[in-house]
């Protein structure tokens, strides 16, 4: 359902682009335009509304992580990777599995919203695609604003030289979009800040008891490492972590 819905939402943000030609009328798309030529031969060629999608279906995912909970989730999994010291274990598929599942439980409130006030008024031709457009960014919008920080926002607003907003409603996408990632980024290093530090207690106390017993040629990584996990697991500290990843945006 979800990739389905992923893909209406690049039907919609395709119609942008063709909003200056005849084909904007259109309720569908034509994949393959067929010409009769003089002679009585027909020539086919792929229309340019195809072309269009397939372009921005390579962006679409790039701009999905970016206006979404991905770059939160996926600092803090790396971060607590590392703090365990653990290598890599689990994995970068595992850890971007989990980034990207609950990325989508976090955000389907938002999606559903997209789906039900934008996506299938316009399939259903009770809207037009200026006015699916608005509808479907408004969520993300009102998303992105309450996760991004007043002084990031103010900081993109003096760079890019506009004079000072009266509204949020005033903010620029693009704005909006740099000043929500520079937040995310803040965020996420300040909760991997907080999961080392119990970490770093653990290998501070074991480094000085070897120190104290004169084993000076061992690491302390080594014996720190067997501490550190049965610490996690006995705290069951990956459910504590995905709660709090899921809990800081609804919260916040």
């Amino acid at each position: 359902m979800c990739n389905r819905l992923l893909f209406q939402l690049a039907i919609v943000a395709l119609a942008v682009l063709l909003i200056e030609t005849p084909a904007y009328a259109a309720p569908g798309i034509d994949a393959v335009t067929v010409t009769t030529n003089k002679q009585g031969g027909q020539t086919y060629s792929v229309t340019i509304q195809i072309l269009a999608l397939m372009t921005l279906l390579t962006v679409l995912p790039a701009l999905l992580l970016t206006m979404t909970s991905f770059t939160r989730i996926m600092i803090v999994l790396s971060l607590l990777r590392q703090a365990l010291g653990t290598g890599q274990a689990p994995s970068n598929q595992v850890l971007l599995g989990l980034s990207l599942f609950l990325t989508i439980f976090i955000m389907m409130p938002v999606f559903e919203k997209v789906n039900s006030e934008a996506v299938q008024p316009y399939l259903e031709e009770k809207i037009d695609v200026t006015t699916a457009l608005a509808k479907a960014s408004e969520p993300f919008r009102q998303f992105m604003l309450k996760q991004t920080r007043e002084a990031d926002l103010e900081l993109f607003i003096r760079i890019s030289g506009h004079s000072e907003l009266q509204s949020a409603e005033d903010v620029p996408f693009s704005l909006l979009l740099s000043a929500y990632v520079t937040s995310e980024l803040k965020t996420a290093f300040q909760i991997g800040f907080l999961i080392f530090l119990p970490f770093l207690i653990i290998d501070l106390v074991v480094a000085s008891v070897l120190m104290s017993m004169g084993m000076m040629m061992l690491s302390p990584m080594i014996v720190s490492l067997p501490f550190k996990i049965m610490l996690f697991v006995l705290a069951d500290g990956w459910s504590l972590i995905m709660e709090m990843l899921a809990a800081s945006f609804y919260v916040s």
